[in-house]
């Protein structure tokens, strides 16, 4: 019985181990992320059309604020230029980046280092 109520503790003790050494990779990763899209992005490269009732939305924003990204915002409910714009790109949801003027559906920090890279840069 001592046996296998070590073998198990032993067990969870790794199983925790594992636990913290991916969520400090996970967030070194994504600090690291930050770090490079910081760097790129300039005043007027990230725009964000939003919606006030969008989690996503609200999700994206703070990772890029903790960030220390530049970006801009409009909420399409509040401010008409922005729902016109959003209409004009047909989008399905927000939150709607625009990457140096290409359109991205949803938040996703890898895809939008991607276009900085490879975007050239805004006039």
């Amino acid at each position: 019985m001592r046996t296998s109520r070590r073998s198990i503790l032993g067990l969870v003790a790794l199983l925790l181990a594992f636990s913290a050494g991916s969520q400090w990779w996970a967030g070194y990763s994504q600090a690291k992320l930050g770090k490079r899209m910081s760097a790129l992005a300039g005043p007027d490269d990230i725009q964000m059309l939003s919606s006030t009732t969008c989690a996503y939305c609200t999700v994206a924003r703070r990772w890029m604020q903790q960030h220390g990204v530049a970006f801009s915002e409009c909420f399409i409910e509040k401010d008409p230029t922005c729902a016109a714009r959003f209409e004009s790109l047909r989008a399905p949801g927000t939150p709607l980046l625009l990457v140096r003027g290409r359109a991205q559906t949803g938040f996703d920090a890898q895809r939008v280092l991607d276009a900085l890279t490879r975007g050239a840069p805004a006039s």
